[in-house]
């Protein structure tokens, strides 16, 4: 089967949505039944199959970019979409981590013996076809593709017609990588066509597993709203910095510029600064300072701007993700001025606090609904790669199975296994 059979969906012929679900279905088969070792040698062979085409990814990407460029996209998802060398090195990188942590797959959740000698023992299982709608960020199709290899699951790939010629690249590598190792190329699949291929999709119920979206909240909220396929909601990042009375101010410094400097286009960026009155007077000239030699334009509150230059900041402000060098800023009187604020606009992605006090660090914890809390650094540290993940899914917002960054574990679902020596009830 070669890789152009992955492609027959078209405008003419969406249906074939469904076609490919059942070839997904068929290859999990093989998948299912096999071991670390054999997953393991096809990620190594994805990534050797992918650092091979390098040129051909990086050509198909610069057609990409150029495209959106020509239609006038926002410099961000521009970031989010263009590879280089070294990112498509990363992904690389990323299949071969993979390999070497353990396969989750067949893991004892829990167990026990009834009194009646009968066994009974949770195990994890893949959660089977899972399908992916994305936007923009190519290296999410081999992040994806290996992550649902490694934890025992078949992938359909929908990315966003902005990376089609990436997306495509990438695929193409992957799938000759897997073939090497004998399992069938299926286990990875791309969903081309036209936009009415991803309601498709989301009709495929009984055909595909579960969906999982990644991308702006438009792309979200049609998903979740509209799809008859269980859904695992990723989410928006309106991610907050508060700095604390007890901050160490240089610190804070260090940890603003990194949290929205490094790389404002990806959804662990902070959106929001938040600074307590006590330490504003030594901590925001400094503050505004550096985030203006970084290029930022903060959107600060009449209390902000007593210290230096910003743009006046609205109530929508403070509900935006910026995924630019933008910030919004505000004075508060209290921790709990704070914890208010932030769980007032936060979308329950990752928030920060800095802060020498442990009593403070504690209820920030403790009060704050969100998938990830910082005390004392970067918000950027939320991802599955620096959490030793190897890579991510994507991050999870909801309160189900999966919350964060998703990595193998978030990828399975469980049985129950249970023995007996012909025990009745």
């Amino acid at each position: 089967m070669s890789d152009g059979d992955n492609c027959r969906v078209t405008e003419q012929n969406p249906a074939a949505v469904a076609d490919l679900a059942r070839r997904s279905r068929i290859a999990g088969r093989s998948l299912a039944g096999a071991n670390r070792g054999v997953k393991d040698r096809a990620l190594h062979a994805m990534a050797d199959a992918l650092a091979k085409a390098e040129d051909a990814v990086l050509a198909a990407n610069e057609s990409d970019v150029a495209a959106a460029e020509q239609a006038g996209t926002a410099p961000g998802l521009v970031d989010r979409l263009r590879l280089d060398p070294g990112r498509v090195g990363g992904m690389a990188d990323g299949l071969r981590a993979l390999a070497g942590l353990p396969d989750p797959i067949g893991d004892v959740v829990r167990g026990w013996t009834n009194p009646n000698g009968v066994q009974v023992r949770q195990v994890r299982v893949p959660l089977g076809v899972v399908g992916i709608i994305y936007e923009a960020r190519p290296n999410v199709t081999a992040d994806a593709a290996g992550i649902c290899l490694k934890s025992g699951n078949t992938v359909l790939l929908r990315g966003s017609s902005s990376a089609a010629a990436s997306n495509a690249a990438v695929v193409t590598a992957l799938r000759s990588g897997i073939r090497a190792t004998g399992l069938p190329a299926d286990v990875v699949q791309l969903v081309p066509g036209p936009r009415t291929v991803t309601d498709e999709l989301m009709a495929a119920r009984g055909l595909v597993d579960v969906l999982i979206p990644r991308g702006g909240a438009g792309l979200i909220d049609h998903v979740v709203g509209n799809s008859r396929v269980p859904v695992i909601e990723t989410g928006v990042g309106n991610c907050h910095l508060y700095v604390d009375a007890d901050a160490d101010t240089e610190m804070a410094l260090e940890i603003m510029i990194n949290a929205k400097v490094q790389r404002p286009s990806v959804c662990n960026a902070i959106e929001t600064l938040l600074v307590h009155r006590e330490i504003a007077e030594d901590f925001l000239p400094a503050a505004l300072r550096r985030l203006a030699e970084a290029g930022v334009t903060v959107h600060g509150d009449e209390r902000v701007a007593g210290y230096g230059t910003v743009v006046p900041v609205t109530d929508e402000d403070f509900g935006t993700e910026y995924n630019s060098l933008d910030l919004a800023a505000a004075e508060v009187d209290s921790l709990d001025d704070a914890i208010d604020h932030i769980r007032r606009y936060s979308t329950g992605h990752s928030e920060t606090i800095v802060t020498d006090s442990q009593s403070a660090a504690a209820r920030f914890v403790a009060e704050i609904d969100a998938a990830a809390v910082l005390v004392n650094a970067s918000s950027r540290f939320v991802d599955g790669g620096e959490f030793g993940f190897g890579a991510e899914i994507g991050i999870s917002t909801q309160k189900l199975h999966a919350r964060g960054p998703m990595g193998l574990p978030e990828m399975t679902s469980t049985k129950f296994v249970v023995s007996g020596a012909g025990q009745i009830r």
